[in-house]
């Protein structure tokens, strides 16, 4: 069953409260209550999750309340994991910590780190369908992590956001729509920035908790570690791969699919996030690019580009000239 942390919808439940919708009219009807989302361990379905949202949008009049959601977002919201993130040394600690144990939180969206010379990106992956609510989540998560990003480091960081999906009826500042990815994009060297809450014990105890809890789901760090791998080499073939995670051939193919993903397409989606950036930069040639991603032929790497974003390579370059 496809699920989402209760933390979220209780957090939702909050806001609505906040602006005069009372929690039992929230969620009448629906097999949840005030008392479980409490619990940091219940976790709810998407479709109650769904029903929950539309019920919000409509009783609160307010279209953007993914926006709101996004910007009240609290570092507790995430559990374990949002507490080895909030106690990390610096923003890149904190954000390959969220990519890493991102699974413990749900299985429906993922995170990857992709950085290229100056620019670096957050992707948000949706691993697995999230219908109705895909934007959502994704506006909420966009807003919700850049505001936790200011609010952990005590700047207001330059940035942007992009989201696969046409733009809503409402304004969203600093949001682009109708873009490849869902992303935030910002300097490479926010990374280095330090957190205001950094402790090396606290961040040590708190990814001991998180390992267990990755422990606990299923196949735990298995694409992690194979989007290492390709991050590493990214020609690297699923045999070497297999060999390196010691396991055969065909093991890494099943426990690949008991994920509802592929060798294929973990590759493909590490090379589309890099391509973006690298595309993105104009000292390279689409030539450089395509080789820097393992194309050995530039028109595949055009084809696959293409397949992506819908565009050209040189066409996605040249996109702000029109």
């Amino acid at each position: 069953m496809l699920e989402l942390p209760g933390a979220y919808l209780r957090d939702l439940v909050e806001l609505a409260h906040e602006k005069k919708i009372a929690p039992a009219q929230l969620l009448a009807g629906l097999p949840v209550t005030v008392d479980q989302l409490a619990d940091p361990t219940t976790r709810v379905p998407l479709r109650v999750c769904e029903a929950a949202i539309a019920r919000a949008i409509e009783l609160t009049r307010e279209p953007a309340l993914a926006l709101h959601l996004g910007l009240r977002m609290r570092v507790s919201t995430h559990g374990f994991l949002g507490f080895a993130a909030m106690t990390a040394g610096t923003v890149r600690e904190a954000l390959e910590l969220a990519v890493r144990f991102a699974a413990i939180r749900t299985s429906v969206i993922g995170l990857a780190l992709v950085v290229e010379g100056d620019t670096a990106q957050l992707v948000i992956e949706e691993r697995q369908g999230l219908g109705a609510l895909r934007e959502f989540v994704v506006l909420a998560l966009l807003v919700g992590i850049w505001q936790l990003g200011t609010e952990l480091t005590g700047t207001s960081p330059e940035g942007y956001a992009e989201c696969a999906f046409a733009a809503p009826a409402f304004t969203a500042p600093r949001i682009r729509f109708g873009c490849p990815a869902n992303r935030l994009v910002f300097s490479a060297t926010l990374l280095d920035l330090p957190l205001k809450n950094a402790d090396t014990v606290a961040t040590r105890l708190a990814i001991e908790q998180c390992e267990r809890e990755l422990a606990s789901t299923t196949d735990g760090e298995l694409a992690a570690r194979i989007r290492a791998a390709l991050e590493a080499d990214a020609a690297i073939t699923l045999p070497v791969v297999a060999k390196k995670l010691k396991l055969s051939t065909r093991t890494l193919k099943r426990r690949l699919a008991d994920q509802h993903t592929t060798f294929s397409k973990l590759r493909d989606d590490l090379r589309r996030q890099r391509a973006l950036l690298l595309v993105d930069n104009r000292t390279l040639s689409i030539g450089e690019v395509a080789t820097r991603l393992g194309y050995t032929e530039l028109p595949n790497f055009t084809r696959a580009f293409r397949k992506w974003t819908g565009v050209t390579p040189i066409a996605y370059r040249d996109r702000e000239k029109r």
